[in-house]
């Protein structure tokens, strides 16, 4: 028999019963049930049980045991009575009465439990990794991490790509990040850098003839960290094309994506359909650049209707150039209470406030109007004031009245009358209120937020508060994968202080136009670059590249970067591009997010095996640490203090 098992601890069924089997794993729990030991032993694929009696000559150390002690047992299989039949895990139909048993490594008291789905501080389960990922959990996350990356790799090289390996240590080459830099010891004083994508190098592979490439590629930026972005380092599907253009590019990733969300995505539907999007309408109609569409709500600009409105603060903003009020529609959103709770979360956002209106039935409202006349008419009969009942009376006579006009306007338009309610409401009159309502498509019940001012300066609130409103009203489909592509992006912008240009978008990606779009305004030219959105997040990342050297030139030029410095920069991939390069591109995916999205969890952390906290920190390993002074003399490197 093997020295440490016959079985692991998810093979063995009825099958097996009377078999004599030696099993290896971790303790996971101990059970004394009138002097009998139970224990579950788990391993990575499974758990069984284990018993043992006073009979057994294992017994005295099967005392001794503990919650996630290493052990192995030997023992005979026997059958569970019916009643005592665990039809949760594959092995609940036996247990294995233990014979013998050795400590392959005993646990000191645990700093967190594995067993059960206990919370504990961040700070404890990356100090112990290594515990935090015996959880069944944690297990299942890696296991799926795996498990898609192996069917990426099967479904790429099932569209003939061919795998390569890029370099890690290179030169630094900013691409929107901060790169980390390692110190030469060879020549002291310079430095190389940890790639923060293989950008240059699969855009020479398609110089050196390499039709199509792919790799598993662990990517290096020192960024701050957010819930879905790694400080230190990731990994993504690097892929690149030849003598191909945007659709191509999609055509290719799409059916992989599409096959692994329908492989994992646990039974949740996939959108087949996947609308390109440019990049300025989803800025206007969601707030953000990776729209969640499983939300319908688009947002609608609505400036005429406040342009000299009776409400002051908007009409005073559209007097200012470039200003905009846009709307956020709520369909069922139509309560005060909704309203305010949403008023409140501008405010959290650092906004004094966001504007609304909301729509009721007008013959409710009415009748809720009458019912305060009867309580008020109730408290004047017992005070037995005459005066202030009649007034009352004819108050309600006439409401009485107008609800009955209602009511046969209604039967014979077919229509229910509508009151708009709220601040904005009383401030911009009934006709523009109602001009509002039908652009905006909303009835009875529903309601419409207002954020004004440049764009630029609100659009990430207005589109958070979307989120917010979806999900708070049930708008958001939770159950499926909603993919968009974003397009059209913009490669320059101009700094609101200095009036400088510079690259908004990667400076790699072909012009729209070519040359010709580059004699016009910087600020109106497009590129060839692409984003897919998933859920609300940024998957995929690429562009179709600017593989010609005179572009290239003239683009960087407009950003204020000379050609001696462009050829400083990216010299390798410039000297290149004047050897016959193809038109090229392609793109790159998360693994990290695609992982996370697939899994249903927030944090990208959940997902990683041993990451880094919210300060770049590895807690584990303690890093980053102080280097030790003949390290810095070897490399000719000093430590200046920071004060």
């Amino acid at each position: 028999m093997h020295a440490y098992r016959s079985h692991t601890c998810a093979d063995l069924d009825k099958s097996n019963v009377g078999d004599k089997v030696r099993l290896s794993g971790w303790v996971h729990r101990v059970r004394d049930h009138g002097g009998i030991l139970f224990i579950d032993l788990r391993d990575h694929y499974g758990m069984t049980q284990v018993l043992c009696d006073p009979d057994s000559a294992a017994f005295a150390d099967v005392e001794k045991v503990r919650s996630e002690w290493c052990i192995r047992i030997d023992g005979e299989v026997k059958a569970r009575a019916d009643d005592l039949v665990n039809s949760k895990i594959p092995t609940g139909e036996i247990e294995v009465f233990v014979r013998e048993i050795e400590v392959l490594g005993a646990s000191k008291e645990l700093p967190l439990q594995v067993f059960g789905d206990q919370e504990y501080p961040e700070e404890t389960r990356l100090r112990y990794r290594y515990l935090d990922l015996r959880r069944e959990k944690m297990q299942a996350n890696m296991v799926l991490r795996s498990d898609v990356v192996s069917s990426i790799r099967r479904r790429m090289w099932d569209r003939k790509f061919k795998e390569f390996q890029t370099p890690i240590i290179t030169a630094s080459s900013p691409e929107g990040a901060r790169d980390f830099l390692v110190p030469s010891r060879l020549h002291p004083g310079k430095f190389y850098a940890l790639p923060q994508a293989p950008q240059q190098f699969k855009q020479l592979l398609m110089v050196s003839g390499f039709d199509k490439y792919f790799q598993i590629a662990p990517c290096f930026r020192d960024e701050d960290p957010r819930a879905d972005r790694s400080p230190t380092d990731f990994y993504q599907l690097d892929l690149e094309m030849s003598f191909v253009e945007q659709q191509d590019v999609f055509d290719t990733i799409q059916p992989v994506l599409t096959g692994i969300f329908e492989e994992f995505g646990g039974g949740k539907a996939v959108d087949q359909e996947w609308p390109q999007i440019s990049y300025k309408d989803a800025a206007l109609w969601y707030g953000s650049d990776k729209p969640d569409l499983r939300n319908p709500i688009k947002m609608q600009v609505v400036s005429e209707h406040f342009a000299g409105s009776g409400f002051a603060i908007f009409a005073k903003l559209l007097e200012q150039e470039g200003t905009q009020i846009r709307a956020i529609p709520a369909p069922t959103g139509g309560s005060r209470k909704f309203c305010d709770r949403m008023n409140a979360f501008a405010q959290k956002e650092g906004l004094p406030g966001m504007g609304y209106i909301f729509w009721r039935d007008k013959g409710d409202v009415l009748r809720g109007e009458l019912g305060d006349l009867n309580s008020q008419m109730v408290k004047a009969e017992k005070k037995k004031d005459e005066t202030l009942q009649a007034d009352l009376a004819e108050k309600a006579r006439l409401k009485h009245a107008e609800i009955n006009d209602l009511e046969e306007m209604a039967k014979s338009t077919g229509v229910r009358p509508l009151e708009a309610a709220g601040p904005l409401a009383k401030n911009i009159g009934p006709e523009r209120t109602e001009a509002i309502r039908q652009q905006l498509g909303l009835s009875v019940g529903d309601a419409a937020f207002f954020l004004g001012g440049k764009p630029k300066a609100f659009e990430g609130v207005a589109g958070r508060a979307r989120n917010v409103i979806g999900s708070e009203l049930g708008l958001t489909d939770e159950n499926r994968f909603a993919f968009a592509w974003i397009v059209d992006f913009p490669i320059y912008e101009k700094d609101a202080e200095s009036g400088k240009i510079d690259f908004e978008h990667n400076p790699f990606s072909m012009p729209q136009g070519g040359m010709d779009a580059l004699m016009g305004d910087p600020l109106e030219v497009l590129g060839y670059q692409y984003d897919l959105a998933c859920n609300g997040y940024e998957l995929v990342s690429g562009a179709i590249r600017n593989h010609k050297p005179e572009i290239m030139f003239k683009a960087f030029e407009i950003a204020g970067y000379g050609k001696e410095e462009v050829e400083k920069r990216f010299g390798g991939m410039v000297n290149a591009f004047q050897y016959g390069a193809p038109p090229h591109g392609g793109c790159a995916a998360g693994i990290d997010r695609i992982v996370m999205l697939l899994a249903e969890e927030a944090n990208i952390r959940e997902v990683i095996l041993f990451p880094m906290n919210q300060r770049a920190e590895d807690l584990m390993m303690n890093a980053p640490n102080d280097p030790m002074p003949d390290q810095l003399m070897e490399l000719g490197l000093r430590v200046i203090p920071q004060d």
